[in-house]
């Protein structure tokens, strides 16, 4: 009985070596750790509002929206407001609330990020088919909806729109733009502490002609 015993625990001692060194085979423990390759990042949002490639040292025209894609909207007193599917607005990525005395608020700032009119104006020429606007293109603002001055991203066509010119504009008397004013009024209040960024960013795109308003400064 002690025999039959004796052989039964060899028997189970050599499984379980056999067992452990066919584990060993599969993933030995000495084997290199398995390398992973950098995983990409998540697209970033700023609120609702979608990141742009932010400032380049060399620009490209960027394509626009097929023509005849965006459709104007008009606010109850006739301004005009940009197709929120083809221009919902996008931000810079290098701006900040931690940053604004280092970007926006830093006089110079959006000079140096402004892409030139070489690449602009064939940018305007396309949106202006885009947007079927059938003005005079002298009259009309190749304009930032989030500017410059508020974090808007400088060349990503969500963000530029061929804005046409206010209600009571004088043909041929080029751009006459309220939203300037919006603009400045809001970057004053963001670089003062009043405003946080992305809720001027936010009520920008959303609507110029309110912006103030919905940040509690009406003007």
């Amino acid at each position: 009985m002690k025999a039959h015993k004796g052989l039964a625990v060899a028997l189970l001692v050599v499984g379980l070596i056999a067992g452990c060194s066919k584990e060993e085979a599969k993933h030995p423990a000495n084997a290199p750790a398995q390398e992973v390759g950098p995983q990409p990042a998540p697209k970033e949002k700023a609120g609702t509002i979608p990141v742009g490639p932010g400032p380049q040292g060399t620009y490209t025209v960027a394509a626009q929206p097929a023509p005849g894609s965006c459709h104007y909207r008009y606010t109850s007193d006739k301004q005009p407001l940009p197709d929120s599917n083809c221009t919902p607005g996008a931000t810079n990525p290098k701006v900040s609330a931690a940053n604004l005395a280092d970007t926006i608020c830093k006089s110079g700032y959006t000079t140096s990020i402004r892409p030139n009119t070489t690449i602009t104006n064939p940018e305007k020429a396309a949106n202006i088919k885009s947007y079927g606007y059938n003005g005079d293109p002298r009259d009309a603002e190749y304009d930032h909806l989030i500017s410059l001055e508020l974090g808007g991203d400088p060349n990503d066509p969500r963000n530029i729109w061929v804005e046409p010119p206010s209600p009571g504009h004088q043909n041929g008397n080029g751009p006459n733009n309220p939203k300037d004013g919006v603009e400045s009024k809001l970057h004053t209040l963001v670089c003062s502490g009043k405003v946080a960024l992305l809720d001027a960013q936010v009520a920008i795109a959303t609507d110029w002609t309110t912006a103030l308003a919905k940040v509690g400064f009406p003007s």
